[in-house]
């Protein structure tokens, strides 16, 4: 049986924490603890309602606080894909007297996307290290008709910092709110306080599956997309709301050192995978990224391949594009980049990470890319 790593749940080689963190033994407690405190209806006023508003309430305090929000700008989604699906469609509905035009990066989460192309939507394209244009985007967002614009704060696939500051004062003179997908940056660091709508992801924290948050500054127009007379149809169950604020806290007290720590092993990984495995590319800003990312592309090497024989090596990573794998399609960000899509592999990194699990990564990798490159009858290269 695989060991498990240091502080969470993942065995040794788990190596793909932007799409779901190991949960962090904090969240664990907290959700257990939140079982047997937690369970009454937080609506009602008898005392253990009361106990458990009040926990539900600290939970949002908790995420606000490190989202840079006030509380009761803060709401429980059902999933950080649910919240970006929710920012986008508020914020048509809030507009919509103005127009229903999403201007969206080329490179953003396919939830994003979709919900953006559910009705007129215009890309602006990225360079490549995969940022945004924001000469193309502020052109954009001067166009009548525009309701919102939506550009992450950094990419999921390769890491690349995005500039959100130049994005907001971009939207900010056309009068345009800006949404930020902030699900890999936020377990390292406060958003900067230049967005109008943000949403984030528990699972990418090391906080249980099933909880998006979705935060909208007042004065924002962006109206709820259910009926009104509804308080919160999709608010998450106490106990995972709890543990997800819970799992943030903890995360994030942590983030300075971590962050330093993953972001040598990314910069061992992208140097050293540059060295040994011929025809490669690593793509993605090598600098002004997230500390856990990295993203290299291998000619002659399917990706779906490699992720096999890395995971029978007892490496979990992503191949092609983390969040549209299953459609066979290449990545939508690496296209938008211009950079090589075959055989693409993202490493991403969690606290558990040890520095031997990257040694033996690192050690096992020419190899199996030489040998699925040897049976597709492509060597000596």
């Amino acid at each position: 049986m695989a060991r498990k790593a240091n502080g969470g749940n993942a065995p040794h080689g788990y190596f793909d924490a932007a799409t779901a963190a190991p949960m962090h033994p904090v969240a664990r407690e907290a959700l257990l603890a939140a079982l047997d405190d937690g369970w009454a209806d937080p609506t009602k006023l008898y005392a253990p309602a009361r106990r458990a508003a009040q926990l539900l309430d600290a939970a949002r305090d908790a995420i606000a606080d490190c989202l840079g929000a006030r509380a009761d700008e803060v709401v429980f989604c059902a999933s950080g894909s649910h919240a970006a699906a929710v920012a986008i469609e508020g914020a048509r509905l809030g507009r919509i007297a103005v127009g229903d035009v999403v201007v969206h990066s080329a490179v953003e989460h396919s939830a994003v996307l979709r919900a953006a192309q559910q009705g007129a939507s215009v890309e602006v394209a990225v360079d490549l290290l995969g940022r945004v244009d924001t000469d193309a985007l502020a052109a954009a967002v001067r166009t009548p008709g525009v309701a919102v614009a939506a550009v992450q704060s950094a990419n999921h696939e390769v890491g690349t910092v995005q500039p959100i500051a130049a994005a907001y004062d971009a939207c900010t003179a056309a009068n345009v709110a800006l949404y930020v997908d902030a699900a890999q940056t936020i377990p390292w660091e406060p958003l900067p306080d230049t967005w109008s709508i943000a949403s984030a992801s528990a699972v990418k924290w090391g906080g249980p599956a099933g909880v998006g948050v979705l935060a909208v500054r007042r004065g924002v127009r962006w109206q709820r997309p259910w009926p009104v007379d509804r308080t919160d149809p999709w608010t998450v169950s106490l106990p995972i709301a709890v543990a997800a604020a819970a799992g943030l806290r903890s995360v994030r007290a942590d983030a300075a050192t971590e962050a330093t720590r993953l972001s040598a092993l990314v910069d061992r990984i992208r140097a050293a995978v540059a060295a040994t495995v011929p025809d490669v590319e690593v793509v993605g800003d090598p600098v002004d990224r997230v500390p856990h990312i990295v993203t290299f592309s291998c000619l002659y090497a399917d990706g779906e391949a490699m992720l096999h024989a890395l995971d029978r090596h007892g490496f979990a990573v992503s191949s092609g594009s983390a969040c549209t794998a299953s459609t066979l399609r290449p990545s939508h960000v690496l296209a938008a980049m211009g950079v090589l899509t075959h055989g693409n592999i993202r490493v991403s990194l969690h606290p558990g990470v040890r520095d031997e699990d990257v040694t033996r990564f690192l050690a096992v990798l020419p190899t199996v890319v030489a040998d699925i490159r040897a049976e597709a009858g492509v060597s000596d290269l």
